[in-house]
């Protein structure tokens, strides 16, 4: 995998109209740049399969798939690269995006949660209070299924979670300390990230790593990312 990345950055230019025939989940992947400046970078640069329109067309669209039908009323990004496809998520939903920033930047009202990225640097993290409010979402308490809940008073049925039901979308998990942060901040503010026992709504990434932290995400909120379970052991060691 490693060397098709490569073999695609020596290229003199990118080819953005190459599309393969057959296009299976994780195609675009191949796109992405590997590190070619040492060990103070990520390994791989998923930013590069952004210019292509089809690549990143259908990287949103697998990130979506397993939500599909859910109920979601927000999506969520972690600054930065959370930013592009949270956003490009949010408009595909036709929902609205939050961005969650890196201490600092917003010049309103905030809370914050510190935490450790991948690389081991302690980092603070930073959400609007105005956006997430606890409570029912406008509507909620008058329809529910797209029914009046009066028409269904013969057959009463739970409302979901009081509120927000929050996507949240990062570039990638690899500690899982990022991603596990931005969950606590979200909840703390009276989001719902959904775990599989509450609503469906939930964390999607590229890739999830098999990591501890990652593990632990994935045992208790519906993921979404984009790597082929065949090619998930070289993602997880880096290959």
């Amino acid at each position: 995998f490693h060397a098709q990345c490569l073999q695609r950055l020596q290229s003199p230019r990118m080819d953005l109209c190459h599309v393969p025939a057959t296009r299976e989940k994780g195609w675009y992947l191949a796109l992405m740049a590997p590190n070619v400046k040492g060990p103070n970078y990520a390994w791989l640069d998923p930013s590069r399969l952004y210019c292509h329109p089809q690549g990143l067309q259908d990287c949103v669209a697998d990130l979506l798939q397993p939500f599909r039908g859910d109920a979601i009323d927000m999506v969520a990004g972690i600054d930065a690269m959370g930013f592009i496809l949270g956003a490009a998520a949010a408009a595909t939903l036709r929902k609205g995006f939050l961005a969650i920033r890196k201490a600092g930047h917003l010049c309103v009202q905030t809370a914050a949660q510190p935490y450790t990225d991948y690389s081991g640097r302690e980092k603070v993290m930073e959400l609007r209070t105005d956006a997430i409010s606890p409570g029912e979402p406008a509507g909620r308490s008058r329809f529910w299924g797209g029914l009046p809940v009066r028409a269904r008073d013969a057959h009463p049925q739970p409302l979901p979670p009081a509120g927000l039901r929050i996507l949240l979308v990062d570039q990638w998990v690899e500690t899982g300390g990022t991603m596990r942060a931005a969950i606590e901040l979200v909840e703390r503010l009276g989001g719902v990230v959904a775990a599989l026992l509450r609503v469906p709504t939930g964390v999607a990434a590229i890739c999830m790593e098999s990591s501890e932290g990652g593990k632990w995400i994935q045992e208790r909120y519906k993921c979404s990312h984009c790597v082929p379970p065949r090619l998930q052991p070289r993602f997880d060691q880096h290959q």
